[in-house]
C-alpha cells in the first residue's frame, strides 16, 4: 500500500516538476545566453563608459546613467565590488558608485530574461524599481555622504577575469558553461519546490497571504520572507511565479524581488567588508523600506 501511494506521489511530482521545466527552461536558457553575451563582449565596454561619463562632470545627473550601467553589468556582487573599488581609485564620485551596485545587486541581464516568465507587467517592474533602487541610493549618498565618504574599499582588488581563452568562440562557450554550472543547480532546487509545492500547498494560502485582499500585510510579509528565502535569481523565479498565479499581488511580488537579491546572505558578507556595521545597518533599513514602500505603490497602482 504504501508503495503504491508513493509511486503515485512521484507520479504527480513528475508530472508537476516537467510541466515547470517546459514552462521556464526557455527563459532560464535565454536568460543564460544574454548574461554570457553580455560578460564576454559588454563587460569592458561598460567600464569604459562609466569612466567616460566620469570625464564628463555630469554631477549629481550622473547617478541615472550609474543605475542603468549598475543594471546592464553581467558580475554578480562579489565581481562588482572590485570593479568598484578600481572605479573609486580612478576618483568616482560615491553617489555614482552607490547607484551602480545598487541597481547591479538588484538586477541584471541574465535575472532580467529569467524574469520574463513572470509577465510584461511584472518584468517592467522589476526593471524600474531596480533602477530606481540605485537612483534613490545616489540620491541619499549625495545629501548625507558626499563629504565624509562612504564605501571602504581597501580589501577589494580587482580580480582577474576568467574570459581570457583567445578563442572568441570558446571563451563564449566557457563563459556559457560557467554560468550553467553555478545557476543550474540552483534553477533546479527552483523547480522541484515549486512541483513540491503545487502539489501539496493549497493555492488559496498564498492568496490569503500575499494576496490583493491583505495588500498591506501581504507585502510586509513578502519583503519580510525575501530574506531567509532568497539563495538565487533563478531559483526563486520558479517559486514566484506560481505563487503570482497562486494570487500573490504584484505589490508582494516587487516587495520580494526586492528584499530578496538585496539581503542575500553572500551579498550581505561582503557588503559588511564595504560598509561597516553602522551604514551596513543603514542599507538593511534602507531595503526593508524601499521595497515595503514599492511594494505598496504597485498594488495602489
Amino acid at each position: 500500500m504504501i508503495l503504491v501511494i508513493l509511486q503515485r506521489e512521484s507520479i504527480y511530482i513528475w508530472y508537476y516538476l516537467s510541466l515547470q521545466l517546459r514552462l521556464i527552461a526557455p527563459y532560464w536558457g535565454l536568460g543564460i545566453l544574454l548574461g554570457s553575451v553580455v560578460s564576454v563582449f559588454g563587460k569592458k565596454r561598460i567600464s569604459r563608459l562609466f569612466l567616460f561619463l566620469n570625464s564628463r562632470k555630469l554631477g549629481i545627473i550622473g547617478i541615472i546613467p550609474a543605475s542603468l550601467l549598475g543594471i546592464a553589468s553581467p558580475l554578480c556582487l562579489y565581481g562588482t565590488l572590485p570593479v568598484a573599488a578600481s572605479f573609486s581609485e580612478k576618483g568616482m564620485r560615491e553617489d555614482w558608485l552607490a547607484a551602480f551596485m545598487m541597481s547591479s545587486i538588484l538586477l541584471n541581464p541574465q535575472l532580467l530574461m529569467f524574469s520574463a516568465i513572470l509577465g510584461r507587467q511584472m518584468f517592467l517592474y522589476r526593471l524600474y524599481f531596480s533602477f530606481t533602487g540605485g537612483v534613490i541610493a545616489g540620491i541619499l549618498i549625495y545629501i548625507f555622504y558626499s563629504k565624509s565618504g562612504f564605501f571602504t574599499f581597501e580589501e577589494f582588488g580587482e580580480r582577474k577575469s576568467k574570459d581570457t581563452h583567445p578563442n572568441l568562440l570558446l571563451r563564449f562557450l566557457l563563459n556559457i558553461f560557467r554560468n550553467i554550472k553555478v545557476t543550474g543547480p540552483y534553477f533546479l532546487a527552483g523547480i522541484v519546490l515549486t512541483a513540491v509545492y503545487q502539489r501539496y500547498v493549497p493555492q488559496d494560502i498564498i492568496g490569503n497571504l500575499f494576496g490583493p485582499g491583505n495588500k498591506g500585510f501581504g507585502v510586509l510579509s513578502a519583503a519580510a520572507l525575501g530574506v531567509p528565502l532568497y539563495v538565487c535569481g533563478g531559483g526563486t523565479i520558479p517559486l514566484l511565479h506560481d505563487w503570482l498565479i497562486s494570487g500573490m499581488s504584484k505589490g508582494a511580488g516587487v516587495a520580494f524581488m526586492i528584499s530578496g537579491p538585496a539581503t542575500k546572505l553572500t551579498n550581505l558578507s561582503a557588503l559588511k567588508s564595504v560598509l561597516g556595521l553602522q551604514k551596513f545597518i543603514l542599507y538593511i533599513g534602507f531595503i526593508i523600506v524601499y521595497a515595503i514602500i514599492s511594494g505598496l505603490i504597485v498594488n495602489i497602482i
